[in-house]
């Protein structure tokens, strides 16, 4: 009897940040490639939203940590202990028969980015989930070295899967915009550097510009939704959120600390020029396609801004620049590698 290839799918319950997009795009191409994958999911999931071809199996009466902690284990244990994929920096602590992806180390080096409660939970997890892990992956050369910074045992067992942009997010169907508008997008966490990119957007005192940002709502929305030409529109759906990527005059992107950082990609595939920070990964994914930053200078986030508004050339050569660097990413390349890596943790050859 074959291994079934087990999928730990408690992200398939999740609102969809980055972290879950690249499980959720991997697996859509990882199911192509094999027949033996199963998705291990708890009651609470709402099988309408999950893509047909995911063979999910519900274990459990719990929900969140406690299903993946104790449940999902316990389950595992009486199908002898199979190899489980672990996708969005969690898996089941004590559960050794794993292939864990990392994606950033943000807890440790932006603390103040989460919760007491969450920073402590995470440094007290991550060193045991590294050092049980048969194969620890991660999504950047960055994050690759800043977890070998923060984790020194674990240099030679890393791997580097890549995150990319879904088909779905292109420029076919892009209109001529009806308003002038930048365009952010993530959560509101202290490294995602917000409250520079709204300081900036006022300090820059375009009239005809407006400042669209995405994502859940939290003290910055609170602190500056009166101000005039700025609208906080929390969370959407992808249809709209491609929408907006396709009518932005350009996207701005100021973090601080990224483990690969996917929304300027999907920008570039919709044909939205990108201004961007310059720290951690940013160079990396994004090469010499962006207008660079230095997030923590307001005045030089507004010179980028300027920049890009003033020069037509240089806006329709991000155009085009923006295009080809999204061609170097795909997730079916990045779904092919972890195949690869799962075969090779199974003894099987790549199917």
């Amino acid at each position: 009897m074959e291994e079934v290839v087990y999928i730990n799918g408690r992200f398939l319950t999740q609102n969809m940040t980055g972290v879950q997009r690249f499980a959720l795009e991997i697996c859509k191409e990882l199911v192509k490639l094999r027949n033996d994958v199963v998705f291990l999911v708890p009651h609470s999931i709402d099988v309408n939203l999950i893509p047909k071809s995911f063979n999910l199996q519900v274990i459990g009466k719990k929900n969140g940590l406690h299903w993946e902690q104790i449940e999902l284990p316990r389950y595992l244990k009486t199908q002898k202990n199979p190899l489980l994929i672990n996708l969005c920096n969690r898996a089941p602590v004590f559960y050794k028969n794993n292939i864990l992806v990392l994606h950033d180390v943000t807890f440790r080096r932006y603390p103040k980015s989460v919760s007491f409660s969450f920073g402590v939970f995470y440094k007290l997890m991550v060193p045991l989930l590294v050092k049980h892990a048969k194969q620890l992956l991660t999504v950047s050369e960055f994050s690759k070295n800043e977890i070998q910074h923060f984790y020194p045992n674990c240099k030679n067992n890393i791997e580097i899967i890549y995150n990319a942009v879904g088909e779905k997010f292109s420029s076919n169907g892009k209109l001529a915009c009806e308003e002038n508008y930048l365009l952010a997008v993530s959560s509101d966490y202290l490294h995602k550097n917000f409250h520079r990119l709204v300081e900036a957007f006022i300090q820059l005192n375009d009239p005809s510009m407006k400042l669209k940002i995405v994502g859940s709502k939290g003290k910055i929305a609170e602190q500056y939704q009166a101000v005039k030409n700025i609208d906080f529109i929390g969370r959407v759906s992808d249809e709209e959120l491609i929408k907006l990527y396709q009518n932005a005059f350009a996207f701005v992107f100021p973090s601080l600390y990224e483990g690969f950082g996917i929304p300027p990609l999907e920008a570039q595939a919709c044909g939205c020029p990108v201004l961007s920070s310059n720290l951690s990964v940013m160079p990396e994914v994004l090469a010499d396609s962006v207008i660079y930053f230095n997030p923590f200078d307001i005045d030089n986030i507004v010179n980028a801004f300027k920049k890009v508004m003033m020069d037509k050339n240089l806006y329709n050569e991000l155009i085009n620049k923006g295009y080809k660097n999204v061609a170097r990413f795909s997730w079916i390349d990045s779904a092919i590698k972890l195949n690869a890596i799962i075969s090779s943790h199974i003894g099987l050859d790549e199917l």
